[in-house]
């Protein structure tokens, strides 16, 4: 097995209700993604992807679908943050993603990897499945997330 990783940015806001510190207060951040795939290296003569674990473009894409397209500049809110939640109701057209849990680095991870990981599974039968998830909050602040 080889692994190959690509990594995508995305500026997101969000907020930790329960926090003791500023981050309960809302804010933002330019998350790095990290997506680490294992698998063989695809053996098909005249196919693009020959050669390869899985084409870096159709990583970025499947991801750019599925997670960073619908987060990107958006506020990632907890479904039971009803305070924040009614405010940002009344902005007009805010685009708000609305989660199940508290959107820690550890939760987002967490979401991330099984938003993403049906869509990599089994890639041209090269046993492709997605092994991490490595979001950073900040340069110095990171949470992965590993199947």
């Amino acid at each position: 097995m080889i692994s190959v990783t690509r990594k995508l940015e995305f500026d997101a806001g969000h907020r930790i209700p329960d926090h003791r510190s500023q981050c309960r207060n809302l804010h933002g951040h330019r998350y790095v993604l990290e997506l680490t795939l294992t698998g063989d290296v695809v053996d098909a003569p005249g196919a693009s992807d020959n050669g390869m674990v899985m084409d870096f473009s159709e990583i970025k894409s499947i991801a750019k679908q599925h997670i960073v397209d619908p987060w990107d500049h958006a506020f990632l809110v907890y479904r039971d943050d009803t305070a924040v939640r009614g405010f940002l109701d009344t902005l007009p057209n805010h685009k708000t993603v609305v989660l199940d849990c508290i959107p820690t680095a550890e939760n987002l991870a967490r979401v991330i990897f099984q938003t993403l990981a049906p869509h990599y599974h089994g890639h041209y039968g090269t046993q492709l499945r997605l092994a991490r998830v490595r979001l950073y909050e900040t340069p110095n602040c990171w949470a992965d997330f590993e199947s």
